[in-house]
Order: C-alpha cells, then structure tokens, then sequence
C-alpha cells in the first residue's frame, strides 16, 4: 500500500510540473505588421527583396523614412527584443517637439509590453546597402530586411591623372554622393577641360551598373605643350545642418610631359656623368703610374743603400778580422818569450 502511493505522488509531481511549462512552450509569438507612412510594406520578408527606404537627407526621421514595426497580441508581459545590422532603431517618429535626427537611434532595443500586449518601433537606415533587423520575442525570432535609397547628389569627386605624355589619352573619372556617402547613380556631373586657351564643357551621367555605380569616366587627349586643369561641377543640395556640408565643384590639374626631351636631357646628363667618370678613371691610372715610379725609385735608394751598408760591414769585418789576426800574432811572440806574463788571445 505506502508503495502505491509513492508511485502516486510521484506521477502527481510529474503531471504538475508538465501542465507548469507549458504556457512557456505554447507563449503567443503575436503578429508582426510591418508598414511605411501607413501603407503596407512591400518586401522586408527575404534578403533579395529588402523593404526600400529613402535615407533621412532632411536629418529627420519621419515616417516616409522609417519601416514601422508593429508587434501584437503577445501574451501579456512578453519583452520583445530588436537587433539592427547596417540599420538603426528608434522608438519614436520626429515630432516638431521632440525631433529625432540621423544621429539619434540604437543597434538595439528591448520592449517589455507590461501589461500591454503590443510593442512598436522604427527601423530607418542611411546605407543603399541591405540592412536587416531581428525581432525576438516569445522565443521566436524572425528576421526583417531593409534597403536604403541614396538621396540627392550632395558632393562629388574627381579623379584624374597627375601628369601625361603629349599627345596621349588621359582618363578622368567623376563620382557622385549623397549626403551619408552613398554613391548616386544617375546624377549629371559636368567637367570642363582647359587647356592652351581652350575650354570644353561636358555632361557626365553616372552609371547605374553595380560594378561602376555612381562614377562616369571621361578621356581627354592631351595637348603637346603646358597642362591640362579639369573642373567638375554639379547641382547638389542644399546644405542641411548636422550633416556633411555640400561639394559642387574640385578642380585637377594635369601636366603634360615632353618624353622626348626629357629622354633628351636624361642622355646629356648621362654624357655628363660618363665623361667625369673617364676623366675620375684618367686621374687613377695617372696616379698609379706616379705612384709606381715613386716605389721604384724608393726600392732602388733602398738597394743602395743597403749596398754601401754591406760594403761597410765587409770593410769593417776585414779591418776587424786583420786587426785579431795581428794582435794575435804579436800576442803569441810576446807569450813566448814572457812564459810568466803571457797575454790573452783574441777570439
């Protein structure tokens, strides 16, 4: 009997314990509407098909600029959580007493609906590149696309050669901006190229292609003599404040090269340099010779003197060797007839 009711209560704690977890398993994920400036949006869904956002060029997000996201009919108290990438989240729309601008906004931002069952946000971005955010809540997450569309052309760039052979092509290239550096794609940039007096105006239209988006290339050909100086020039925006202040017009300057009397010149110098060479190689060989006569005669008074060195050395051996030879001839007559006093030889 007492094991049956173990058993008992046993399975009574486990059905407990099951009937405890499972509204955590089966909370209410809610519904996810995602709209622009009230209307539906299209996209959002897969990363090909991004919801398109104009960028915030008036550094203010209003609803025109904002993917709203709208999460409802979670269960009460549900905390729903967003995660921007290349995007950026902001819990409110600009008021005139409350702006919000392009500076402002998080990465992230968590919600606790409370005692509400519905949680709200924006999502806006400055990049033509895909952005994407994650909405997290009720341990489901699902994941939302945006794409910014580049605002009006705000600063533009040239790119040209420093310098050019005569009579050679030289590539110009102009690209355009808008105000968070996106390139603009279909802008009209003009350049004016000047040189030797004349001036030639052009209109650049910047590609649309993804490989050269936003940039145009132009070739000029260069004159024989002087420098060629390009100006590009465009209608960009007015100037907004907070954001990067609007480029018109840049200016290069390209000179152009003589190479064949450069070449000429790098011959003459290298003459030059050849003929101080000979002239360096003349000296050694000239100083070699003098130096080689100065050792001979060096060798040839130090043979001679070592000559009459030798010469006095023999003189002075024999005069040496005769003065022994006498002395001792004379030392052994007199050792002979004075036994008793006799005197010393020498060796």
């Amino acid at each position: 009997m007492n094991s049956f009711k173990k058993v008992s209560l046993i399975i009574a704690a486990a059905l407990t314990s099951t009937m405890l977890v499972s509204p955590a398993a089966n909370a209410n994920a809610g519904t996810v509407t995602l709209t622009v400036a009230g209307t539906a949006a299209t996209g959002g869904t897969v990363v090909t098909t991004p919801v398109s956002l104009p960028v915030p060029a008036d550094n203010s997000i209003d609803a025109a600029d904002a993917l709203k996201i709208a999460v409802t009919s979670v269960d009460t108290g549900t905390v729903v959580t967003a995660v921007a990438v290349n995007a950026t989240i902001v819990p409110a729309l600009a008021t005139s007493t409350a702006p919000v601008t392009a500076s402002n906004g998080t990465s992230t931002l968590s919600i606790a609906t409370g005692t509400g069952t519905a949680a709200d946000f924006y999502v806006y971005t400055k990049s033509s590149a895909v952005g994407s955010v994650s909405i997290t809540r009720a341990g489901t997450t699902t994941i939302y696309y945006v794409q910014g569309t580049a605002g009006a052309l705000n600063s533009i760039t040239l790119t040209a050669p420093t310098s050019g052979a005569a009579g050679t092509a030289a590539t110009l290239k102009v690209s355009g901006y808008d105000v968070f550096g996106n390139l603009k794609s279909g802008a009209t940039i003009n350049t004016l190229v000047s040189s030797n007096g004349v001036a030639t105006a052009t209109a650049l239209t910047t590609d649309t292609a993804t490989a050269t988006l936003g940039t145009k290339e132009q070739v000029v050909t260069l004159p024989a003599s002087g420098s060629v100086v390009v100006t590009a020039y465009a209608t960009v925006a007015a100037a907004v404040t907070g954001l990067s202040t609007p480029v018109g017009a840049v200016t290069a300057t390209i000179t152009v090269r003589d190479l064949a009397g450069e070449l000429a010149a790098k011959i003459a110098e290298l003459a030059v340099a050849n003929a101080a060479l000979a002239a360096e190689k003349a000296g050694r060989a000239n100083d070699s010779v003098t130096a080689a006569a100065a050792l001979a005669t060096a060798n040839a008074a130090t043979a001679k003197a070592n000559a009459e060195a030798a010469t006095s050395k023999a003189a002075a051996d024999l005069a040496a060797a005769t003065y022994k030879a006498e002395y001792n001839a004379l030392a052994k007559k007199w050792n002979a007839k004075n036994p008793k006093a006799k005197v010393a030889l020498k060796k």
